[in-house]
């Protein structure tokens, strides 16, 4: 089985840094962690499940 070496790994990653420059990747890795973060929360926020999103109903209904 052939698997990929650090080397060729670190050429992989000058030829990337080469052709991109390192603001644009910078700017990347930046888009990409504001995206995960932004999902991240919507999947939390809409966590909720039908019972307890019910029960909220109820809460603020009694309190009404």
């Amino acid at each position: 089985m052939m698997g990929i070496s650090i080397w060729q790994l670190a050429i992989i990653l000058l030829i990337v840094v080469l052709l991109f420059g390192t603001k644009r990747l910078r700017g990347l890795g930046s888009d990409v962690g504001s995206a995960i973060s932004g999902f991240r929360k919507a999947v939390n926020e809409g966590d909720s499940t039908p019972a307890a999103l019910e029960s909220d109903k109820l809460k603020s209904q009694q309190h009404s």
